[in-house]
């Protein structure tokens, strides 16, 4: 008879007994996470299922250098078994005394100008309580490819053209030299696609070179104008003499005595050089293939009661302890031989996947799962109280709203005032 899943009050199970299993930079969970490791062999043999060149997952080979922001710490503990209860507070849980959370609290005001110290010192700790968050991510590393087409003016000589090889399709190129890391935010390309070069005639001027005068010859289709098309002069109205007060005349300068004057756009050549091809009356088109990687991320919080009212991006940024880290094609939902509630909270990250462009591949995806630990502190005075958070393994202190010792008069560079 098969066994029942584990109950739902398991959740409340300490996370330390779950062992980190892996290898550095290409983490899959071994043991209590039966996921077997990804080779660099099936990396290249993605294409078979995604219909990218084979050639291109080469560039996977690259190891990732760790990101100093990296959210979580992984937890090395022994491969095989489980460990004991007592590796909860070992391995990142929030043991703290009473000194410890004073001084993060003092440490903290201390850097807000215009907070005072004296409730973080003198206040009663009238509660500690342990609200530790599970944090899941999962990170789509795509490349997208578009094709568009690059025109400019054919000055002579030899083009790399079809008649030198068949053009090569968008997903043909070799971008090997150019592939970034595995899942960084963001990087694009642009390269010739070779042998899509061809000489096609000017359609502005119809391969002519020139244009009809837009001054003198406006409105007139392209091989047809006018030439010596003369423009009154502004200065002496046609007359080509200039009136003075005292009755006489003097030939006008700026015509010269001529009343008329040559179109300032052509010099009355009734033409003008076509801008689109600088006069040569053809082009050169070719295709260039712009590349995209980017990483698309789905984030997931699950929180008590106890630490809802703090943001989900304060978790995220935080350092926690990894449960499991897997890297694969396509990942599926990470599997805890003792744990129904983190395989449920696993499988709703992977369910809410980011949406992957249609004219994009997908090259790897990575699947984190890492639980944060938070104390929440309650302090009081009397018929006073706030409460704090204390974040991370790091021990980043996070308080929302209310301290009871706030000044600020605008009289500062705080802004407190504003409420900014």
């Amino acid at each position: 008879m098969e066994e029942a899943l584990l109950p739902a009050t398991k959740e409340k199970e300490s996370w330390g007994t779950y062992q980190y299993m892996g290898r550095s930079n290409s983490f899959m969970p071994t043991g209590s996470v039966g996921t077997d490791q990804v080779s660099l062999e099936e990396i290249r043999s993605a294409s078979v299922f995604s219909g990218y060149p084979p050639s291109i997952h080469a560039a996977l080979i690259t190891t990732p250098e760790p990101d100093p922001n990296e959210q979580a710490v992984v937890y090395q503990g022994q491969y095989g078994g489980v460990t004991s209860a007592n590796t909860y507070g070992e391995t990142g849980r929030q043991l703290l005394d009473e000194v410890e959370i004073r001084e993060l609290l003092i440490d903290y005001v201390g850097h807000r100008c215009c907070w005072g110290s004296r409730p973080a010192r003198t206040w009663q700790i009238r509660a500690v309580e342990d609200c530790n968050v599970y944090v899941g991510t999962l990170d789509t590393f795509i490349e997208e490819r578009e094709s568009t087409t690059e025109t400019e003016p054919y000055l002579g000589g030899k083009i790399d053209g079809k008649d030198k090889s068949p053009e090569l399709g968008l997903w043909e190129l070799d971008l090997r030299s150019e592939f970034p890391l595995l899942f960084v935010p963001h990087k694009e390309t642009q390269t010739k696609i070779p042998h899509s070069e061809k000489i096609e005639k000017c359609s502005g001027c119809e391969g002519r070179g020139e244009l009809p005068c837009r001054t003198c010859n406006a409105g007139q289709a392209p091989g047809h104008y006018k030439e010596n098309q003369m423009t009154e002069c502004n200065v002496c109205y046609g007359r080509g003499l200039v009136a003075h007060r005292d009755g006489s005349d003097t030939i006008c300068k700026k015509c010269n005595g001529k009343g008329k004057l040559p179109c300032v756009t052509c010099g009355s050549r009734g033409l003008m050089k076509c801008e689109t091809c600088e006069g040569r009356g053809s082009h050169v088109t070719r295709n260039v293939a712009t590349v995209r990687w980017k990483t698309l991320s789905t984030r997931k919080v699950s929180a008590t009661s106890g630490a809802a009212s703090v943001p989900d991006d304060v978790f995220h940024r935080a350092k926690g302890i990894q449960l499991c880290n897997i890297q694969a094609y396509q990942c599926t939902p990470a599997f805890f031989a003792d744990s129904y509630f983190l395989n449920k909270f696993s499988s709703d990250v992977i369910a809410e996947r980011a949406h992957v462009p249609p004219a994009a591949r997908i090259i790897c995806e990575r699947h984190i799962i890492s639980v944060v630990p938070v104390t929440r502190v309650t302090m009081a005075k009397g018929n006073q109280s706030f409460s704090f958070y204390i974040i991370g393994v790091s021990r980043e202190v996070y308080l929302k709203d209310y301290y009871p010792s706030k000044f600020c008069w605008g009289l500062c560079p705080c802004f407190e005032w504003l409420k900014l």
